[in-house]
Order: C-alpha cells, then structure tokens, then sequence
C-alpha cells in the first residue's frame, strides 16, 4: 500500500481574529510553539509518518503562497488547492480526484492520512506510533479509522467518539456525538469509553470512494468526473463541477454512516487550538499564571493571556485576572478568557 499524509488547511481564522484572518488563516500564526506557524509543525508530522514527498497541504488558492512561504521545503506540486469553499467534504473530494488522477491505475491502493493543522500534539513519536496503527486498521478492516483523545476535564468544544469493543489495536466506534453540554460531558468522563475526536481520519482511496457510492452517489460520480478532468489538464471544467458539490462537512455527508469505522487511542498529548484561550494551555506561564507572547509589564494581575503580533508595543496589565489581550497592527482585542469562543460576534456586528 502506498501511504500519503494530507493537511486540511483551509479555515477563515475568525476565531484568531483580528491577528487571524481570510488571507492568513491560524495556520500561519505561532499558536502552538514561538519557534514555527502550526502548518509548519504539521507538515513535519506528515512527513514523519509518509515522508515528504508524499505530504501534501490541501487549501484554498488564496493560501497557496503563503503556505509555501510558511513550509519553504515542501514542493510547490503537494499544495491541492481547491477551486472554492465547499467545507470539508469539498475539500477531501479535490484530494481523492487529485490522488486518483495523479494515479489512474493503482489509486485503489493508497491509504491517506487526513490530519490537522491547528492542533498542539506531542511527542513525535507517540503520534507517529498512533498513526501507524491506525493506518493499519484501516488496511486490515477495510473501514475508516478515526483517532480520540482520552478526555482529561468535561469539555464542551470537543466533539466526542464513543468506543466500543477491542478489534486489533483498534476499538469499534459505536457512534460519534456533537459537541455536548457540560452536563453530558461530565457523564462522558465518567463512563470511560468516550475520547474527544481529533478530526484526524484515515482510509484507502477504495474505501473512501465506496462509501460516497454508498452514502452519496451524487458526489462519488462527481469525484470520479474530477479525475479525469484534473489528470486531462481541463482545469477551468474541473472548477466549475467542483463548485457544483454540496457545502457539507465529512463528518455528516460520511463519517456519522461509515461502516466499520475505527478509534485508536492517542499515545500523545493532544489540544485543538481553537480559540485564544488554548494558547494558555500551549505557552509556559509566569508564576501568575500569565502567557505572554510579545512584551508585557504586568503588576498584581493573574492568569491572563497575552498576544502581540507585527508590533513592539509593550501590553501593560494591572489589577486584572483572566483576560486575554490581543494587540496587532492597528487593532486591540480585550476579553474575558471564559468567552474567547465569542470573538467572531466582532465579525458579524
């Protein structure tokens, strides 16, 4: 079986705002580690479970230059840039009819790696040990493999696996849940057999196109018309049928009606940075419990979040607690740390 390793890295970045925007996305930010943005750190997963060639970034065309500038090693050809947004469906079609194309004859063959490029993961060898396995479940049961995260508090912005009995070093899924209410996510915790869901998926080419035909017939001759137009070169064709897919996500077009489908428990520690408050469990704080990531003065204030980008301004905090303060070039962003999920309400009013 050939193995490849792709990168969904679209994302509007309002969540990030205002340092995060449409034209760059928290994929380019240093979320996760001051030293290199997220899509750099995740390319270099990606290449350590199916090398670099084989590691391709699957984005909107907008981003394609500054996915190049944020991973200067990666070929210019690993960038599958979709034609418009059409959600995560959308953008696992234009990888299949890529990898299909790129391979008319032997496409069945190839396992693909669906991993993340907004999300905190450590150690390098527990992923790649995690992956593995979960590749190979997806080989052996011809199903989709899905990893979870053993929770650690009831989180309520994590969407949840709930697991069922052993198959290899797998478990069977027996369903996936929405995002729950802190109620519900205590009673997660407490029953054992619920994992946060990573968003990472893994499957062959041949599984992936049996369940479209099974589950969405419409969009499986879609991706098979995608193919050949991309492996022809009839690009400006290849745009508008593209723009014909449903806007879906994977999860409720696919994965909620997969059969079998698989969860492998994460070997590393795990955070999804969604929002400014993540960046609290990313950073080392301060003995006041503050992350600061620029230059900030703080006198008699605790837990507080701080975040300056493309400016050296100093942020000077007093008397305050568990707030985050996000200054950029000509915008400042001040919140309570309980409600960073709310900042997209500045985009909307």
């Amino acid at each position: 079986m050939k193995r490849v390793a792709v990168i969904m890295a679209g994302g509007s970045g309002e969540r990030f705002w205002p340092v995060s925007t449409k034209e760059r996305p928290k994929q380019f930010l240093h979320l996760a580690s001051p030293e290199k943005p997220l899509i750099a750190e995740a390319v270099e997963r990606g290449a350590a479970v199916a090398g670099l060639d084989a590691t391709y970034i699957a984005t909107g065309r907008h981003l394609v230059e500054g996915s190049l500038s944020a991973v200067p090693g990666l070929p210019a050809e690993n960038i599958l840039a979709e034609p418009c947004k059409r959600n995560t469906l959308g953008c696992l079609v234009w990888v299949a009819a890529s990898l299909m194309a790129a391979e008319p004859g032997g496409w069945s063959e190839t396992t693909v790696a669906v991993l993340t490029a907004d999300q905190r993961i450590h150690p390098m060898s527990g992923f790649q040990s995690t992956v593995t396995k979960a590749m190979e479940a997806a080989e052996a049961h011809g199903g989709i493999a899905v990893i979870g995260v053993r929770p650690t508090r009831p989180e309520t912005g994590f969407g949840y696996v709930e697991s069922g009995e052993p198959s290899g070093s797998a478990l069977r899924v027996v369903r996936f849940r929405e995002k729950p209410d802190l109620a519900t996510a205590e009673e997660f915790l407490a029953a054992g057999t619920f994992l946060w869901n990573s968003g990472m998926f893994f499957y062959t080419l041949a599984t992936f196109m049996r369940e479209l035909d099974r589950q969405a017939p419409d969009v499986a001759t879609t991706t098979r018309t995608l193919a050949e137009l991309i492996r022809t070169g009839e690009q400006e064709r290849a745009d508008e049928v593209f723009a014909s897919l449903p806007n879906l996500s994977i999860d409720y077009a696919v994965m909620e009606r997969a059969d079998p489908v698989f969860v492998v428990p994460a070997e590393f520690e795990w955070d999804d940075l969604g929002a400014w408050d993540a960046l609290a469990r990313s950073y080392e704080a301060d003995d006041a419990g503050n992350v600061v990531q620029g230059q900030a003065h703080m006198i008699e204030a605790n837990g507080n979040t701080v975040y300056v980008h493309g400016t050296d301004q100093t942020v000077s905090l007093l008397g305050v607690e568990d707030l985050v303060v996000v200054v950029t070039e000509g915008r400042v962003l001040v919140l309570p740390k309980h409600r960073a999920q709310e900042v997209k309400r500045f985009l909307q009013s």
